[in-house]
């Protein structure tokens, strides 16, 4: 088993029959929606699943999943979902993957939220080796970088192929590169508040805990209170 499916599977033991389960995006949380299926199945489990992305939508309803929308459902039980950096206080970078609006959506809905990721994820501070992704609207969407670039970052709009990367809602994605975060806090707060900005991959206080893959064994963070 490699240090991701071990991390997923962990998350997936926290799945129990009647719940309403946040189904993440990314190679990770693609591992445990399958684990998710896998378990549905082999213990008849009644359970719904709330996709982040239209890919964990499809995968859910491959896997055997019961898909919903969250309007119907607004409070999640359990979501399980990936992330591209998770630091020593649980906050995280997400959106490398293109959906960090959805996931933020759901997360914010989710009475526990469950991070899995190997250890390659770990970092001493957010932006130690991602970038910052940002969803920005079409609309004057080199104005809405021009503002991004006063913060102190390098923006570089996102390419799918010869025409830049869409996501679901049908936004553009700024990667954001910074030299070093101190207060991701604040700079969340700061990012969402320029014109043009639908959200942004910082996740400060919204994981619950993190199961990291490591050749030792699973290693789990706790969120600090």
């Amino acid at each position: 088993m490699d240090l991701k499916e071990l991390a997923a599977a962990e998350a997936v033991r926290y799945v129990e029959d009647g719940m309403v389960v946040g189904l993440g995006s990314g190679s990770t949380a693609s591992i445990a929606i399958k684990l998710i299926g896998d378990k549905v199945k082999a213990e008849g489990l009644e359970i719904v699943g709330v996709p982040t992305s239209k890919t964990s939508d499809l995968l859910g309803r491959a896997v055997g999943i019961r898909i919903v929308d969250l309007d119907d459902h607004p409070t999640v039980d359990l979501t399980i979902d990936g992330a591209d950096e998770v630091d020593p206080r649980l906050n995280l970078i997400k959106g490398l993957g293109g959906a960090l609006v959805r996931e933020k959506i759901v997360a914010a809905a989710s009475v526990v939220e469950i991070i899995v990721a190997d250890e390659s994820k770990l970092v001493d501070y957010l932006g130690q080796k991602a970038p910052v992704p940002v969803e920005i609207v079409k609309f004057s969407f080199k104005t809405t970088m021009r503002r991004l670039t006063g913060l102190g970052c390098k923006p570089v709009l996102r390419m799918g192929g010869d025409a830049p990367f869409t996501t679901d809602n049908g936004n553009y994605i700024a990667d954001c590169r910074f030299e070093r975060m101190d207060n991701p806090t604040v700079m969340e707060s700061i990012i969402n508040n320029i014109p043009g900005v639908v959200d942004n991959g910082l996740f400060v206080g919204r994981a619950s805990k993190a199961m990291i893959g490591t050749r030792d064994g699973i290693r789990i963070i706790e969120k600090q209170f």
